[in-house]
């Protein structure tokens, strides 16, 4: 594999993390519908520069917009798992999680035709039981975890931690963790949100957050031998025209940093053979 690899992911909720929280008004729902303009211009950013991408899509966006979500796949980008309807799975019992995890792969399917093999949490926030799901429907990696910054590891399953602070590690699993930060996430940065008893400023100059985002490619080439970095982003929010341009030369400075770029599976996979 190339030493180092940026992995561009995008997850593509539209409307649905909108309806979960009950955000339904005309401009809530418009806000998520330009996820749609944003998808259109990102895969022609990624078709310009021949990237091939990973899309985490929630099963009520494929349900909703089959043609899109087949125009992702049909380009050469895998298609991950991110729910059904952005649900959390710390919000879950054991069975709606398991639920929601099935029926957001059977709409993936139907895209597809096979089942996702990758898999991010909505609101990276992960249960006690979905380490164990995933293994058990045989998902291959997970996106959602933050332990490192640029080295894949072994997700552990059956972590025990009480009120006192007593800690007993689980065991180590077979499934890949491809870690993330919310520091690499466009969401946090640049969506405002308000609601009556929360304020998501956002807004950040574009330039600013560039420069940190090639600042971390920059110290893994000059730290590691060997390296993945995972960048998450949201056609609502890196659609917008600047942003549309940070996101082509982010491109540009990890080529001219000497990195390359690849789909999460295809680096899980690399991964699994060296862990």
């Amino acid at each position: 594999m190339a030493s180092h690899v940026a992995c561009l992911t995008f997850d593509f909720d539209v409307i649905s993390s909108w309806i979960l929280r009950g955000l339904t008004t005309p401009t809530a729902i418009s806000r998520g519908e330009f996820g749609l303009v944003g998808a259109e211009r990102i895969l022609g950013l990624l078709e310009r520069h021949d990237i091939r991408a990973t899309w985490f899509v929630p099963g009520h966006t494929v349900d909703l917009y089959p043609e899109i979500c087949r125009r992702v796949h049909q380009a050469g980008h895998e298609i991950g798992h991110h729910g059904y309807l952005h649900e959390p799975p710390a919000t879950l019992s054991r069975e709606a999680e398991e639920a929601v995890l099935v029926r957001g792969s059977e709409a993936i399917r139907r895209v597809t035709g096979e089942p996702p093999r990758g898999y991010r949490s909505p609101s990276w926030d992960l249960s006690p039981h979905t380490v164990e799901l995933l293994l058990k429907h045989d998902f291959r990696y997970d996106s959602s975890m933050m332990a490192h910054d640029d080295q894949p590891y072994r997700a552990r399953q059956g972590d025990a931690i009480s009120p006192d602070g007593a800690v007993t590690w689980g065991e180590v699993t077979r499934l890949i963790e491809m870690p993330i930060s919310w520091s690499l996430d466009d969401f946090p940065h640049f969506e405002y949100r308000r609601t009556e008893t929360y304020l998501q400023p956002g807004l950040a100059r574009a330039g600013d957050v560039l420069d940190n985002w090639v600042d971390d490619f920059r110290y893994m080439v000059q730290t590691t031998d060997r390296g993945v970095l995972t960048y998450t982003f949201h056609p609502q929010v890196v659609g917008r025209g600047h942003r549309m341009l940070l996101l082509e030369r982010l491109i540009q400075a990890i080529e001219g940093l000497g990195g390359t770029f690849a789909r999460l599976d295809t680096m899980a996979a690399e991964f699994a053979t060296r862990l």
